[in-house]
């Protein structure tokens, strides 16, 4: 009988790519291992899963909506209809490991192994861990975390820190600055900065972007501008006409966009840091001002001490963003010193050390 995993968790990109990082390095370990993934419908996981060649089945669930509680109203409904969705796919597929990477469909997945007995593992990216976690950490075999001082959230005892799993395309890519610009259909000749709040998109990026695009011509700069769906037209529109600027509501080929860019913009979450550490770029940071205990901030404050990126409050973009990438694109002295600091802090086999841990508990290994 093969060996059975199923991996649990999605929403945004910062849960979704190291799911796959993970499930791509026990396949390297073992091809034998079937593994299965279990999202939310309706959410970005049901799209990028298969796209990364794996199964996946999604649950009837939401999470708490903290902006209308009515939302919530038909929540405990919800979760109930989850639970005997998982107790259908147990059945099923009758997993031996079960691993959680965060967003509310991991929550029932991993409580109902727990209540099987079925070993469960725990990815908490972030320096500031989800109430989900937290409460599934107690029962968990092993939590991978990414940095010190999370026995804070968690058991000591069951704490490994790995760092974050970051996509194999990034972590190994080599693609050359020609061919990502190839790629974007811009000119080589040009400096290009790269613009991304996250696959979800984000609005005080997008927003300061919007104003201020006749400034990158004008400074003689291109943008690759990852939008998100809600942006997605007002970008294409305003972009429409200017051959310096490419526009999307999602990248794809992320690490064509790397390859391409000298400078980038980017919200302060633990995976996007993960990623810019790797490929070693000057990042202007936004961090995300509602994160779980503003941990992007905190994120930013300490790569800026580092001397390992740009801090720019979410509150502050639309004035000081586009001037604060001009100055740095105008500054290769800053650029190197940021490239140099940020490289320091890269972790590039995590998704391997993750993947042996949990092999280690798959029968007959």
């Amino acid at each position: 009988m093969k060996n059975k995993i199923i991996i649990a968790g999605g929403g945004t990109g910062g849960h979704i790519f190291p799911a796959i990082a993970i499930a791509n390095a026990i396949k390297q370990m073992d091809a034998s291992i079937e593994i299965l993934f279990v999202g939310a419908k309706g959410k970005m996981e049901m799209e990028k899963i298969p796209e990364a060649g794996f199964a996946i089945k999604g649950l009837d669930i939401a999470g708490f909506n903290r902006s209308s509680l009515f939302r919530n109203v038909s929540l405990p409904m919800k979760l109930l209809k989850s639970f005997l969705q998982v107790r259908r796919i147990f059945a099923d597929f009758e997993p031996e490991i079960v691993i959680g990477v965060g967003g509310y469909s991991s929550f029932p997945v991993l409580r109902y192994a727990q209540a099987k007995g079925i070993p469960t593992f725990l990815h908490e990216s972030n320096s500031f861990a989800g109430k989900s976690n937290i409460m599934l950490g107690r029962k968990a075999t092993k939590i991978f975390v990414a940095s010190a001082g999370m026995e804070k959230f968690f058991p000591k005892n069951k704490i490994q820190i790995t760092g974050n799993p970051v996509r194999a395309k990034i972590a190994a890519n080599r693609i050359t600055r020609e061919e990502g610009i190839s790629f974007f259909g811009l000119d080589p000749q040009k400096k290009t900065v790269l613009a991304t709040g996250g696959s979800l998109g984000a609005k005080s990026i997008n927003e300061a972007l919007l104003n201020s695009l006749n400034e990158f011509e004008g400074s003689g700069l291109q943008l690759i501008w990852q939008c998100g769906k809600p942006f997605a037209l007002t970008a294409r529109n305003a972009a429409a006409g200017k051959k310096n600027i490419w526009t999307n509501d999602f990248i794809n080929s992320m690490e064509y966009a790397f390859a391409a860019s000298e400078i980038v913009v980017s919200r302060a979450g633990a995976m996007a840091i993960a990623e810019l550490a790797i490929v070693r770029k000057p990042v202007v940071f936004v961090p995300y001002p509602y994160a779980a205990e503003d941990h992007q901030t905190a994120n930013a404050a300490y790569l800026v001490q580092q001397n390992a990126g740009i801090l720019i409050k979410d509150e502050d973009a639309k004035e000081k963003l586009v001037t604060a990438i001009i100055s740095l694109a105008k500054d290769e002295n800053k650029q190197n010193q940021l490239k140099e600091n940020i490289g320091k802090l890269a972790v590039k086999n995590a998704d391997a050390i993750i993947a042996k841990a949990i092999m280690s508990n798959v029968s007959g290994k």
